[in-house]
């Protein structure tokens, strides 16, 4: 270690300056994801007066819920805390908690409702793969879990990294209100 601190006056000759920001350069790289305050200030606890959001949602224009497209017994809206741009959830209208409750119209409607939307993300974002899932229950998982809905998860060969891991933090490029906007337009009439 030398006077300059752990890294020596060379290392900083990589980071660049900004001319009268405040404080020390270092070797620290920021990403600026100011859509996840949401979440922060959610504390990630809904509160009971709130209801079911699912439920809400439809009531709501689609701009404000996020929802990208609607069916006859199932919508499809975006993730408000998704794991990567692009996350949908299908959702059918009736408040149901498990696939098993599911009327065998909404289970149609879910199936061809997420195959759109593996279309249509596909055609829009270029993604390489999907998850595709539900998690039944909160033990599983279920961030809502007394209204059914399924993940629809774009996935790119190079979407993965160490911050998901290490810092816990997922670097989404896109707006939501830009994301539900092209893929509403995308969406097939």
């Amino acid at each position: 270690m030398t006077d300059d601190g752990p890294y020596g006056a060379d290392e900083f000759a990589t980071v660049p300056r900004i001319d009268g920001a405040a404080g020390v350069p270092d070797a620290y790289q920021r990403l600026w994801v100011p859509h996840r305050i949401a979440y922060i200030q959610s504390n990630h606890v809904e509160e009971p007066d709130d209801g079911c959001p699912f439920c809400r949602a439809p009531s709501l224009p689609d701009e404000e819920a996020l929802i990208v497209a609607r069916g006859e017994h199932a919508f499809v809206l975006l993730n408000l805390f998704p794991y990567n741009s692009g996350h949908l959830l299908v959702c059918p209208y009736r408040h149901v908690p498990l696939y098993d409750e599911a009327t065998d119209d909404e289970v149609r409607e879910i199936g061809a409702l997420t195959q759109t939307a593996m279309r249509v993300l596909r055609a829009d974002s270029r993604c390489d793969g999907f998850n595709i899932g539900l998690n039944q229950g909160r033990i599983a998982g279920a961030g809502v879990a007394d209204h059914l809905h399924q993940h629809v998860v774009p996935r790119w060969a190079s979407d993965a990294n160490f911050f998901p891991i290490i810092a816990e933090t997922k670097a989404l490029p896109v707006l939501l209100g830009d994301t539900r906007a092209a893929l509403a337009a995308a969406w097939p009439a």
